[in-house]
């Protein structure tokens, strides 16, 4: 059975004292409730991973960084590695999120060489991919997706796909109050998972956790979650509010 996955995306929010605030709420909520087969991972900005992961040793939640260098070490001011949040004992990354893409230039290159980096240090990686608004109008979201999934992804082993996970974010739905429908969001997921299956066979494929992300909220993510090929969420806004994130969570369950 696929892990049902609820992951919060902090992006670049929060003060410190904020952020300690936030992650001790949804420690202390997550108490009273039984994951079973469902991971919740928290991704806050890096100045914040080791107060996260200080609670976490204490909670039920896994924490994941938002990004990676491509380089493993050296002269690139800046940077932070994977071997350097692997020392941290960070277990999860967000690689290839399209704002990453879009204002800092990250190319399909790039993205499979941050996957590398990540497979080599043990992560699992959350691998982003979605189309523009003016693909989808032109009929191309299908393609679009593909080759972001084919030029990261599929020179992989089958063992190496183990460690992935896929969130479909169609970037016209991300932070916009747009969401896509649940139909929407079943039939790029299915497409996906048939990719895989093409490539790595069916049990890769249905032991692939896809999620959902775009403006994703405790309203509508029952909907969004009830879909076959949805194995939850990728939550950015959402999940800057512990009560909001957690109602969240339940859904899943």
């Amino acid at each position: 059975m696929r892990l049902k996955i609820v992951a919060g995306n902090w992006k670049m929010n929060l003060s410190f004292e904020e952020a300690e605030e936030l992650v001790s709420s949804i420690a202390d909520q997550l108490e009273e409730i039984d994951l079973e087969e469902t991971e919740v991972v928290i991704c806050p900005p890096y100045p914040y991973l080791e107060m996260v992961l200080d609670i976490a040793e204490e909670s039920v939640f896994s924490v994941g960084a938002q990004n990676i260098s491509q380089f493993d070490n050296g002269a690139y001011t800046g940077e932070v590695s994977a071997r350097m949040l692997a020392s941290m004992d960070v277990d999860y990354c967000i690689i290839g999120h399209s704002e990453r893409r879009k204002y800092f230039g990250e190319t399909d290159e790039i993205i499979a060489q941050k996957i590398d980096q990540a497979l080599k240090h043990e992560f699992i990686v959350i691998f982003c991919c979605g189309e523009l608004l003016s693909e989808r109008r032109a009929g191309k979201h299908f393609d679009v997706v593909r080759q972001q999934i084919e030029k990261a992804l599929f020179s992989l082993s089958e063992k190496e796909f183990y460690n992935i996970i896929i969130a479909y974010e169609p970037v016209w739905a991300i932070g916009t109050g747009e969401n896509a429908t649940p139909e929407q969001a079943q039939e790029m997921h299915a497409y996906i998972r048939g990719l895989i299956a093409s490539r790595y066979g069916n049990d890769v494929a249905n032991e692939t956790s896809i999620l959902y992300g775009g403006s994703c909220n405790s309203k509508n993510a029952p909907e969004i979650f009830a879909q076959p090929d949805v194995d939850g969420g990728l939550i950015g806004g959402a999940s800057l509010n512990a009560d909001e994130f957690i109602k969240i969570i339940k859904v899943i369950l």
